[in-house]
Parts: C-alpha cells; structure tokens; sequence
C-alpha cells in the first residue's frame, strides 16, 4: 500500500541554488522518496491568446466501453509527495482551485499538482506496468492504467479542489483509432520508429526540407500505416499519445494541439493544414488543432464519480514533453533559452522568428505569439559516461578552475555522426590528445561541449532567430555548478539552472492557462 509522508516546511528546507523556491526531502519509509516543493515570489506563464481552430472541427464519440478496467497487477511502486491536509502554512487559502498536469515521457509517468501562484501540492511518480502482448510491449494497457493510477494518487482532499487538467506525450508517438469507439485500430507507432518505407512518398508531396522529411514524422507514420492496412479504412482518426489519454479523461474524440500536429504537417502560423497535404487521401483522418491549453470538455462524468473531481472540472488540449519542460522553466520572453543537458544536447529558443531548416534538424513550435526555435546536437552526458563514472566527474569536476581557458580542442561524440549545430553524418568524435590529468581532460571535454553550445545559438541566429540573452538549464548538466560557470564563460550570458525543469509541472501550465480561459469565457 502506498503510504504518504506529511512534512512540516518550517522544520525541513535547504535554499535551492535559485532565489525562487525551497524544498524540504525526506526519505519515506519503503524505499520511497518524498519531496514537497514550495515555489514562493513572483510566477510567470504564458498568457492565453485566441488562435483559430485549425482547419477541422471536432468530431465527438463516447467510448462504448467506458473506462478501462485497471488490473491491480503489476501494480509499479508510486513515488508521491503532498502538502499536509489543512496545514495553513503551505498556503492552501479557503476556496483554493488547483490545476493539474501529468507527463507521459519514455519510461513513465508523472503528475503535478499546482495553484494559480505556481506552488506545488502534490506530486508523483508511476513507472509504466509491464504488460505484455503476444510477447510485445502492450504500451496502450500500459498507458492507460498508469493514467488512472496517478488520478488514484492524488492525495483525496485535493481531488476535490482540481478545475482543470491537461498532459503531455512523446513527441510523434502516433496512434490510429477506430472513429466511433476510440479503440485504436494498430499498435502505437512509438516516438522514435522510423518509417523509412513512406520517406519517398513523404517527400514527394512535402515542401523540401519540410519537418515531416524525416522517417519518425507522424505523417510519415501515417503513410506508412495507409500502405499497410487492406481493410476498411474510413473509420479511422489519427490521434497522438496526448491526444488519447486525454480522450480517456473528457471523451470528445478527434482534437489535438499544434504543437503535437507540427509533425504530421499542420502549418501552425496559417493555422490549417496545407493544402498540399489536405490533398491526400488520408487527410480525413486527421484530427481538429486547437492551442494547447484550450479547453475541450468538462472532465467524464464516471471519471469524476470514481475519483471525487468536482463538476466543473475541465480537461485542456496537451502539448509535448519536450514543450511542456520547456514552460516548467517558465523562460518567457523572446531571447529566453533552456539548454537541456541529457544524454544529447538539446537547445530551445524562444522567438519572435518561425525558423525551420531539416539539414539541421531545425524545427520551430508556436508558443502563443512566439516561436519556440529548437536543435539538438549529438554530445552531450552520453560521451562524458563514456569515459567517466558518476564518481569520477563529480570528484573531477570540483578541481576544476571554471575562470581558466582550456587549451584542449575537442568535439566529443558518442559515435560518428553529428547532426547540429553542424549536419556531418560522417563526423568523427575527437577526443583527442589526452593529457596526463584527468582533470585537464574532463575540463577539455566541458569546455568543447559549451563551445558548442554556443555555436548552436549562433546559427540559430544566423538562421534569423531572436538573439539569445539568457540560458537557464535543464537535465543531469545543470547540477554542475562548475560547468555552468564554464558556460557562462564560453557563451558570454547569464547561464542558471530552471526553477522547474520537471514536463508535468509545464502541463501544470497549461492546465492554469485553460481554466483563465474559461473564467474570461474565451
């Protein structure tokens, strides 16, 4: 049985290495850890707009076979912290509304519970259930338990204060399902399969250079899913990962958000799909796009009698994953950037410009009235683990002098092939001359990877997008105070780690966002 640790703030907190916030953590009994998060001062976010509604409208059809029933096992371990029940001094005021967001990323599944101030009551962890089917990952069972899971999870007194909720999915995970029950028609096409055998047909039709140009677009899943199939095909709609879960929640079949619609064609500065993709035959399985953060319907009626939601909860359009952290890092204004420092090393810019170049992997997300300008280079804490244990860059990192130029020259890759901020899929890693010091090798390699890093930003601007002039951080790198420092250096700009860097809480967001809208009557 999952069991929830209260903690007290005023007995247990440390600073974070950001003005904005304090966090206290204690380790629960049962191997599980509790941390409660306490964001204080001012709060940003994005401001809602009204965009047009895309191109179709919505098409709306009840599942015939309601909510899934949930196996109790496998049932994962939760991970889960919450604000102690009446507890005044975290701030919960008479008459509180909270707004929740869950993300669904590659391996599991997280919820945050947050108020209009950007304070977080609640929030938790899933790892998906292993289910199996015909020896195969059944990720649609999967999926949809851990979604009922999480809404279990949430401490019940705060249940009842919920009036919105949106969530996020994998980028181009793709799933085709049958247009009156939902039920989907063919497995998920996962985020990172390729569909290789539509590619010529894909680029046949697309604007050259186009984001769908590539196998693991959600057009060319599509495509390939049209070639493949014999039987009857008009009964079919396209829906992403977020897309569907949401449906789960408010049952209106057929609706997805811009951001999630970027890759399988839809044009979101003209806000409709192009017309050279409406000339397809499988055109009418695409879905209507709204702006995420929009609402789409109150909350499933069984939904909310099971889990004790109240009536006029709400449930919002979704974005991305990649999308959703990039709000958690509340980086609002044109120039505004989030270097996510993972296994790769993923740049986000927010624009003014719509810049789109496939040579680099370049693609923009529309963000309200901005552009969110992004590219991802292959170095990154792939090739430091390569070389280093965990142990060894933390010892090593704390010798370094972040003030001091290294001399050493590298482009570290894990394998060849770079794809930004230079497109050379025959790039070879280079990594050496290796020096006697370990530490003169680790500050090297730091050093060429925040190059870069700065190198990415520059043809982001030589692309024509806004200028960068500030870098908050996300991923394992941030927590290097050192390799920070040797970024601020390198780049010549402010460079700190993001308030919140968590998708869920960017979901969060947008579920914020969705509610103002319908208190405006948007």
């Amino acid at each position: 049985m999952n069991r929830l640790l209260f903690v007290n703030p005023t007995r247990f907190h440390t600073l974070l290495p950001y003005p904005l916030g304090k966090q206290a953590s204690v380790l629960q009994s049962n191997t599980m850890l509790s941390s409660i998060h306490y964001p204080t001062g001012s709060f940003l976010f994005l401001l809602p707009s009204s965009p047009k509604h895309g191109h179709r409208g919505s098409r709306e059809a009840h599942s015939r076979t309601g909510l899934c029933n949930i196996a109790s096992k496998p049932r994962p371990r939760a991970m889960i912290s919450a604000t102690q029940e009446g507890n005044p001094e975290v701030g919960l005021q008479v008459g509180e509304r909270l707004y929740l967001g869950m993300d669904f990323g590659t391996s599991g599944a997280r919820f945050a519970l947050i108020d209009k101030r950007g304070t977080i009551h609640a929030e938790g962890t899933r790892e998906y259930p292993p289910y199996k089917s015909k020896e195969t990952m059944d990720w649609i069972r999967s999926w949809k338990s851990t979604l009922f899971l999480l809404l279990e999870d949430i401490p019940l007194h705060l249940r009842k204060l919920v009036v919105s909720i949106s969530l996020d999915g994998t980028s181009a995970t793709t799933i085709i399902v049958d247009s009156t029950t939902g039920e989907p028609l063919w497995r998920p096409l996962l985020y990172n399969e390729s569909c290789s055998d539509a590619l010529p047909t894909v680029k046949s039709i697309a604007p050259a250079n186009h984001t769908v140009c590539t196998g693991s677009s959600t057009l060319c899943k599509l495509v390939s899913w049209w070639n493949m199939v014999d039987s009857d095909k008009k009964l079919a709609t396209l829906l992403h990962q977020a897309d569907w879960l949401l449906w789960l929640l408010h049952g209106n079949l057929g609706v997805t958000d811009y951001n999630n619609a970027l890759k399988v064609g839809y044009d979101p500065e003209l806000d409709s799909y192009p017309h050279w993709l409406l000339a397809q035959p499988y055109s009418q399985f695409l879905p209507s796009v709204k702006a995420p953060g929009t609402p789409i319907g109150f909350l499933k009626e069984n939904v909310k009698t099971k889990y004790g939601f109240p009536k006029d909860c709400v449930v919002c359009t979704g974005t991305t994953d990649s999308i959703a952290a990039f709000l958690a890092a509340q980086a609002t204004q044109p120039g505004k950037a989030v270097t996510s420092l993972g296994s790769t090393l993923a740049v986000k810019l927010l624009s003014t410009s719509r810049i789109d170049d496939a040579r680099y992997g370049v693609y923009s997300h529309r963000l309200d009235d901005k552009w969110l300008v992004g590219g991802a280079s292959n170095t990154g804490g792939a090739v430091l683990r390569q070389i280093f244990t965990d142990e060894q860059l933390e010892h090593l990192s704390e010798q370094i002098d972040p003030m001091k130029t290294s001399p050493l020259d590298y482009y570290p890759l894990p394998t060849v092939g770079e794809r930004f901020p230079v497109a050379d899929p025959n790039m070879a890693p280079r990594l050496h001359p290796r020096p006697k010091s370990d530490v003169d090798y680790l500050h090297g390699i730091l050093e060429s990877i925040a190059r870069i890093e700065a190198n990415a930003y520059g043809l982001l601007k030589d692309l024509g997008a806004t200028q960068v002039e500030e870098v908050f951080t996300a991923g394992g790198g941030a927590k290097n105070a050192k390799w920070i420092k040797i970024r601020q250096r390198v780049l010549g700009l402010p460079v700190s780690p993001a308030i919140q860097t968590q998708a869920a809480y960017g979901a969060a967001l947008l579920a914020l966002k969705g509610a103002q809208q319908c208190v405006q009557g948007v």
